[in-house]
């Protein structure tokens, strides 16, 4: 069994959320004088952390670009008919410089807001973006040779003038897509370029409670000499990777600090290794929104209960689409308990728990108004209070199999079934049917003294209470039976 605290983090997209705030209170506001009903909604919903995403100054360079590309003009035309380029703030993650800018309160303001959390006992997480810097900040004209760079022009360079000449420095790129115009490419190759690197995650340590990583991946060694082989390194570069050195330091000077990493490729295991906290698991939403029932729980039940609870758990963030006009209400149910009731960071997007279905760029500094959708809404309100109240998230847990109920009866791969327990002999159990008709397993539970009591086992989330005799929970396992998308809560108490 695991025993981890796991944080309920829920990202808001800063720009857009204040200026939508703003206009539902009809005040002016920044981040210095955010209501005091927003954290103790944000608290009694459970959460435990706050990511402002987006927090950080854009400069006009970048501005620009999000202005400039016929792709973005046709993402803003789609998502908010009739915008002006005052909407458009450019992307946050084109970083000109780690302070906030004074239309969100200035770096004041951030100070006021996290005194606001740390009152309501929520902690904060912000932006930390490691690959590359916006055009915009003041080392592409300061320090040009800590990006990468070739004397001459190459394909997704821009020319920066020095003291020596024109120097072409590199766009910062993921190596699977093009260029990103709005941003420089810091060279990790350098030693002088790491150190800054450090330097400045250690500034932004010194704001927050944690940090959710851009790219993480991109970082490493061999990731990074492949994506930027066409251009030749100017030393020989680090053996050590960048990440474990610059993880210790900010842990040494923040205990408690969280790193947060969003990555892909199957280099989560490396990233863990290399001291983060969590890392994005893509595979359990790849096939939560596939509707994949089995790929679910043969992905989980493969990666072992300490790399679940290395993860972080989600269903919709700035990246992806919104998950309400892929789901049914009722896969909808049954997705959002799995997340919520897996070991790991489990994380929530703004506008997620309302049922809202637009996905904005996030070069957007403006949202269009949605009717929020009741069904949805009753979806996150149900378990976000139940949970709570339960050993999931602050317990020892275990990821259960399910087992066949009979012979010939395929559908125990349908299920994901997670234990809990806290103090005492009370536990409580996650149990999801992903598959769109009934399915039935049964499965062993692990707790100690399981033998020693009968067993009232009541659904949390609805009416069904049952008795079951111990000993026979031991020796035959629980049998379940679960109706198309099925999702209980089950809590277990010895029979008085």
């Amino acid at each position: 069994m695991l025993t981890l605290p796991c944080p309920l983090l829920y990202e808001i997209n800063t720009r857009a959320w204040l200026r939508a705030l703003a206009e539902q209170t009809g005040k002016a506001l920044t981040l210095a004088n955010v209501p005091e009903a927003e954290f103790a909604a944000w608290r009694d919903l459970g959460f435990t952390h706050i990511w402002l995403m987006g927090v950080w100054t854009t400069g006009p360079l970048a501005r620009a670009e999000a202005l400039k590309h016929s792709d973005l003009r046709q993402a803003y035309d789609r998502v908010l008919p009739g915008w002006t380029e005052a909407d458009v703030a450019g992307s946050p993650y084109a970083i000109g410089d780690y302070r906030v800018p004074r239309a969100l309160g200035g770096d004041t303001g951030l100070e006021r807001f996290r005194y606001n959390l740390q009152r309501f006992g929520l902690k904060l997480v912000l932006d930390f973006v490691p690959n590359h810097l916006g055009v915009d900040h003041p080392w592409v004209k300061d320090r040009p040779r800590l990006f990468v760079h070739s004397p001459t022009e190459l394909p997704g360079t821009f020319m920066q003038l020095t003291a020596a000449g024109p120097l072409w420095l590199a766009h910062g790129k993921d190596p699977y897509f093009p260029a990103w115009s709005d941003v420089a490419q810091v060279d990790y190759r350098r030693a002088d370029a790491r150190e800054a690197m450090r330097q400045l995650l250690q500034s932004v340590a010194n704001r927050c409670d944690g940090v959710r990583c851009d790219m993480a991946m991109l970082l490493l060694n061999d990731v990074f000499a492949k994506t930027w082989e066409r251009f030749p390194a100017t030393a020989p570069p680090p053996l050590e990777e960048f990440w474990p050195g610059a993880i210790n330091a900010v842990k040494h000077a923040h205990p408690g600090f969280l790193f947060l990493a969003e990555a892909y490729w199957g280099l989560e295991p490396r990233l863990q290794a290399l001291g983060f906290d969590y890392t994005y698991d893509k595979t359990l939403y790849d096939r939560l929104v596939s509707s994949d029932a089995a790929g679910v729980q043969h992905h989980l039940l493969g990666m072992g209960a300490k790399a679940v609870a290395a993860s972080a758990h989600f269903l919709e963030n700035h990246d992806e689409p919104r998950i309400a006009p892929i789901l049914s209400p009722e896969e909808h149910r049954a997705a959002a308990l799995v997340i919520l009731g897996l070991p790991g960071l489990r994380f929530l997007y703004e506008g997620q728990l309302r049922g809202e279905r637009v996905r904005i760029p996030v070069q957007l500094a403006r949202r269009p108004a949605e009717p929020c959708r009741p069904e949805i809404k009753q979806v996150y309100e149900q378990w976000l209070k139940l949970l709570p109240a339960t050993a999931v998230g602050r317990g020892q847990c275990e990821l259960l199999k399910p087992n066949p109920a009979w012979a010939d009866n395929p559908t125990a791969q349908n299920y994901v079934i997670v234990q809990w327990q806290s103090q005492g002999p009370e536990f409580d159990l996650v149990v999801v049917n992903l598959a769109p008709h009934r399915s039935q397993c049964s499965t062993r539970l692990t707790v100690p003294e399981l033998a020693d009591h009968d067993w009232v086992m009541k659904d949390l989330a609805g009416t069904e209470q049952y008795q079951r005799p111990g000993p026979e929970l031991v020796s035959k396992g629980l049998f379940l039976d679960l109706p198309a998308h099925g999702a209980q809560l089950f809590h277990f108490q010895p029979a008085r």
